[in-house]
């Protein structure tokens, strides 16, 4: 099915955004900084203090990288009701609870009160678009736009349909999305998990795995990824990092040398049980590497090192 949009993703001037929480009022913070207006709907009650709060910590950051001209946290508008936020928005980003029943509950209404030349992003972190817009009338405009936390520094939104979705929509939000200040990913496949939360599961696993047999401690684990291979990656990913692990011989050369060594029994991608004993550690865990800090302590460190690191990979990227 054909789709005709409400406006061009150049000339889109206010975004919606379902769903105020960690995601989707990072997403606020980042398309606020971008000059958008922002129109924001969130049943829970407290929603708009919350917001308010999370743009607290967001918006020195965001004033760090540069703000758009005309970007205000003054543009942002909470509504009333679902109805009103999609009668005004001319793009909606959806980021409800992650559960099936809500996202498909969620997208349905979305689709009944949105005129259709809105496109309707959701960002979802593992289901497929095919699996969320079964009670949408119009799917072709139903988009995955999924984030990485918090939205308004870490760049990547990965972008992809769903088997309804017109391939128009997909285009169109891929543009929008880097017109809004996103490395904007078009995965060539619907995987559950996509592509960036895949990679990410695997190094997850592997170190619940290693507290829950008492192998390595969580801040063991952290500090080895933070000064090992996640310097590296920051820049070139595993693939590159890789490569020039094989030195002239680039990747061809490092497969057949350490090629081997991926039949090692170094890891283990099926997910441990979550047991209470493991729950526990992990908590005791992060509270001790967390020596005190409050997470909005944490959260402005980590803000303050992202700044200075995209500031680094605009002027190094590899990839």
């Amino acid at each position: 099915m054909s789709w005709t949009p409400k406006t061009t993703p150049d000339a889109v001037k206010t975004v919606g955004v379902i769903g105020t929480g960690v995601i989707g009022g990072g997403w606020a913070a980042k398309f606020l900084a971008q000059g958008y207006d922002v129109i924001a709907w969130d049943p829970a009650p407290d929603a708009a203090e919350k917001l308010q709060r999370l743009h607290d910590i967001a918006w020195p950051a965001l004033e760090q990288l540069g703000l758009a001209p005309g970007a205000s946290r003054d543009r942002l508008r909470m509504a009333a009701t679902l109805e009103e936020l999609c009668a005004e928005a001319d793009v909606i980003q959806e980021s409800c609870p992650e559960v099936l029943d809500l996202k498909i509950d969620m997208l349905t209404r979305l689709d009944a009160a949105a005129p259709v030349g809105v496109p309707i992003l959701s960002s979802t972190s593992g289901y497929r678009m095919t699996d969320m817009a079964g009670g949408a009338a119009h799917p072709e405009r139903l988009v995955v736009g999924h984030p990485f936390n918090p939205p308004y520094l870490v760049p990547l939104v990965e972008v992809v349909g769903g088997e309804l979705t017109d391939p128009a929509v997909v285009d169109w939000s891929l543009d929008f999305y880097t017109r809004a200040g996103k490395k904007a990913l078009r995965c060539s496949n619907e995987l559950p998990g996509f592509v960036a939360n895949r990679l990410q599961d695997a190094v997850w696993r592997e170190l619940l795995h290693m507290v829950a047999n008492d192998e390595a401690t969580v801040e063991e684990c952290d500090v080895a990824l933070v000064y090992g291979p996640g310097v590296r990656w920051a820049q070139m990913g595993v693939g590159l990092t890789f490569h020039l692990a094989g030195g002239e011989g680039g990747m061809g050369h490092m497969l057949d040398h350490f090629g081997d060594s991926l039949l090692e029994p170094w890891t283990r991608l099926e997910a441990p049980e979550l047991t209470k004993e493991l729950r526990d550690k992990m908590v005791a865990g992060c509270d001790e590497e967390a020596a005190g800090r409050s997470i909005a302590d944490l959260q402005r460190q980590r803000d303050a090192f992202l700044v200075d690191l995209m500031k680094l990979l605009q002027r190094h990227a590899a990839c």
